[in-house]
């Protein structure tokens, strides 16, 4: 027990040096980063919401040093074929074809970090393929299985452009750990040094201020492993964690109630068996960062809104209105369901 201590004390260490390296390369983003970092270590796939610009790629550069292992990306069109995963086919100089692994299977099990830019862009049947990779953390081609025990995918959607996508389906949602917010900066100093310091102006530099391999990726799911299997939940804590998922179906029970809502008719579905017990990973791996082996309400509510929020689905009357009643309803929740 005390070798299992000492391990995840300099893990915790590691993690925590993880997360100021990466502060170097991106600024004005405290909050997206300490996020990406629970879900790195609780090994969750993770939407990324935000404008074009905000540092998205950049911050998952950064992470994907700091871990080692390979990162792939692919831009997500309306012409992208689940193929396109997985190999490519072009004529070589010497005028023959050829084909050739695609992003998500030519680095193999070292695949750490997977970007999907736009998710949205592409067809159901391409995010299909995903899913399954997320899954099972594996994929077919060549007549052999790939298989990658490290992957973290990550996804953004197109946000402003609302013609020729294809939102996500529910399942594919639940598929996805958190959903991170990445906004404008906005504390003045912060937006000034982003415009106005080269430095900020080449990625590839600012991701060169992040020392490589700060927590090697083939460490993390022992590390998370131990993590989950430290931190306890009081039987208390277990109970609210039941009723605040209950409060997902069915708000109205606890008191829950939005101005210019209807509640009997808002939820559709509420959180997943699957979502619940994500929202239990990602708190258990606050309270480790924290220096705890035990769970409090507070770990809960830190994350709540980003492991529920988009797992939360409305009848079809009120769900042109997500962007309004989501964060309503989660504050409500919250403020209803009684804690230990």
């Amino acid at each position: 027990m005390l070798r299992t201590d000492t391990l995840l004390a300099d893990a915790q260490t590691r993690a925590l040096e993880l997360e100021a390296q990466v502060r170097a390369a991106v600024v004005g983003q405290d909050r997206a980063i300490r996020l990406t970092l629970l879900a790195v270590f609780a090994r969750g796939h993770v939407l990324i919401e935000g404008d074009v610009g905000v540092g998205k790629t950049t911050l998952l550069r950064a992470f994907a040093r700091g871990i080692g292992g390979a990162f792939e990306r692919i831009e997500g069109t309306i012409d992208l074929m689940p193929s396109d995963l997985l190999y490519h086919a072009f004529v070589a100089e010497d005028g023959k074809p050829r084909v050739e692994p695609g992003p998500l299977i030519k680095c193999g099990e070292a695949l750490s970090v997977f970007f999907f830019n736009e998710i949205n862009r592409a067809r159901p049947q391409v995010q299909s393929l995903l899913l399954r990779a997320m899954a099972e953390r594996s994929a077919g081609a060549f007549n052999r299985e790939y298989r990658f025990p490290h992957l973290l995918v990550f996804a953004d959607r197109n946000r402003v452009e609302k013609e020729e996508t294809f939102e996500l389906s529910s399942a594919a949602r639940d598929r996805f750990m958190l959903e991170i917010p990445m906004e404008t900066p906005g504390d003045q100093s912060v937006r000034t040094r982003l415009v106005f310091d080269p430095s900020f102006h080449d990625p590839e530099r600012l991701i060169a201020r992040v020392r490589e391999a700060v927590v090697p990726y083939a460490e993390l799911n022992g590390i998370a492993h131990s993590v989950q299997s430290a931190v306890r939940a009081a039987e208390a804590l277990q109970r609210y964690a039941l009723d605040l998922w209950e409060a997902t179906r069915h708000p109205a029970r606890y008191g829950v109630a939005i101005e210019g809502a209807d509640m009997r008719r808002l939820v559709l579905a509420g959180a997943s068996p699957r979502g619940t017990s994500m929202l239990l990973r990602v708190a258990r791996v606050a309270a480790w960062l924290d220096g705890r082996d035990y769970l409090t309400p507070e770990d809960l509510q830190g994350v709540f809104r980003e492991a529920i929020a988009h797992r939360v689905f409305f009848t079809p009357v009120y769900e042109m209105r997500r962007g309004e009643l989501i964060g309503p309803l989660v504050q409500q929740i919250l403020g209803r369901v009684a804690a230990p």
